[in-house]
């Protein structure tokens, strides 16, 4: 395990301080828009435009990585995010930092793109540590960003400059990183007409993921802040949601191994939903009820994607799981673009302490969704099943450490401009 971490750590190390930067800038974000007045709405379709650029992303970054390299493309769009941080600092409007949104969103898939395709190529013989390592890293380097709020408070300039210092620093173990310079990577995509009939339940739940996760990080600190928590509070509420992620994603998983996950997808979003409905009769009672609850909530919404993937995969053919990943990933960027608009719209015609039973209404429906389709299929042969593995929102390259495809990482296959490549899962 040393060795394995040890050849990767300066890639590791440059996507944990990127992403300490993009999880501090999300939660900045949503509270310096609550203190500008803007509405929730308004709130809902700037977060979205992180996830459509996300999108965006997809079909832009091959090219360009293709034709000007990797190191390269990862210092430009290293030190575009880092600007784009400080003119949201310079220039509050809602107009122009959907735009800067839109922008971080494309740059930050074309980094993570970079250091992903820098793993699969280093690892060979041990993908499933470094994956398991990698997906960690990336959920407590998220839930660490949500602390660096209290260094300088939202209302400050200072804050976006912490941004941008922190997106500036990540290029630096990548820049001077020993690896190999990768191959460009390109991969089929199994139609989402054909993923949907071969795997609805996989497929609808990558969308109820996108759209109950792409609402939490889009308004999660609108709705603590409203409900009166100080920024010590919205950091603690954020960051344990996430930290439950990385804690309780494997043991929920790996509980489910050789039961029919369709059946254990109704659990886990039961829990959801109730650890939803939790999180607002907790309003009022003292912080750390609330804290607490956002811990096993997180626990469970995070491992909603990963099931799914799952639930997917034992459907298909180990050949196809590379494949039917890039649709699950794009199923999941679609909903979290919609997320937070559509919890924004409700939350201008209620209050934003009624976030958590949006996401309780959400999870409610697709609970009715997968039990009607456990009357219409027949489970999957236990022998078939395949192992629980913990994911977290990435590129469509990470799916190719995945253990479970059948991917080969030294395989050279040239991305040109224009070629097609579907969204990944964003992460904010």
């Amino acid at each position: 395990m040393g060795s394995t971490v040890r050849s990767v750590f300066s890639l590791l190390l440059g996507m944990s301080i990127l992403l300490m930067g993009s999880g501090l800038v999300g939660t900045l974000l949503g509270l310096r828009a609550v203190s500008e007045g803007f509405s929730e709405f308004t709130i809902g379709l700037v977060m979205s435009a992180f996830f459509i650029g996300y999108i965006v992303g997809t079909w832009l970054m091959p090219a360009l990585i293709g034709r000007v390299g990797h190191i390269r493309s990862f210092a430009a769009l290293a030190a575009l995010s880092a600007v784009v941080a400080l003119l949201h600092g310079l220039w509050v409007d809602p107009v122009v930092w959907w735009v800067l949104r839109l922008i971080n969103g494309i740059s930050l898939l074309g980094t993570y793109m970079v250091i992903e395709s820098w793993l699969n190529e280093q690892v060979v013989e041990k993908r499933g540590q470094v994956f398991a390592i990698y997906m960690m890293a990336s959920l407590l380097a998220l839930g660490i960003g949500q602390f660096l709020l209290l260094v300088y408070g939202p209302e400050t300039v200072q804050s976006f400059m912490l941004v941008a210092i922190l997106f500036a620093l990540g290029l630096i173990p990548i820049a001077l990183t020993p690896v190999t310079q990768p191959v460009p990577i390109q991969t089929a995509r199994l139609p989402l007409r054909e993923l949907y009939r071969r795997a609805p339940v996989g497929t609808a739940g990558a969308g109820v993921s996108g759209l109950v996760t792409g609402a939490f990080w889009g308004l999660a600190a609108v709705f603590a802040r409203e409900v009166g928590l100080a920024d010590s509070g919205v950091a603690l509420f954020l960051s344990a949601a996430i930290f439950g992620g990385a804690l309780l994603q494997y043991p929920i998983g790996h509980a489910t191994d050789r039961r029919d996950r369709r059946k254990a997808l109704i659990v886990v979003a039961a829990a959801t939903a109730m650890g939803s409905v939790g999180i607002f009769l907790a309003i009022g009672h003292p912080p750390g009820l609330i804290v607490a609850l956002a811990l096993v909530w997180g626990g469970f919404a995070f491992s909603l994607y990963a099931l799914s993937v799952a639930q997917t995969y034992d459907r298909l053919d180990a050949s196809e799981a590379l494949e039917a990943t890039r649709g699950l990933l794009l199923m999941n960027g679609i909903g979290a673009a919609l997320g937070p608009m559509l919890a924004g719209l409700v939350l201008v015609v209620t209050t934003a302490s009624v976030l958590p039973l949006a996401f309780a209404g959400v999870l409610l429906l697709f609970i009715a969704f997968v039990g009607m389709e456990l009357r219409r299929e027949p489970p999957v042969p236990r022998p078939e099943m395949t192992e629980f593995v913990p994911v977290t929102r990435t590129s469509v390259v990470a799916a190719e450490i995945d253990p479970r495809t059948e991917s080969d990482p030294h395989e050279t296959v040239t991305l040109h401009p224009g070629d097609d490549a579907d969204s990944p899962e964003p992460r904010p």
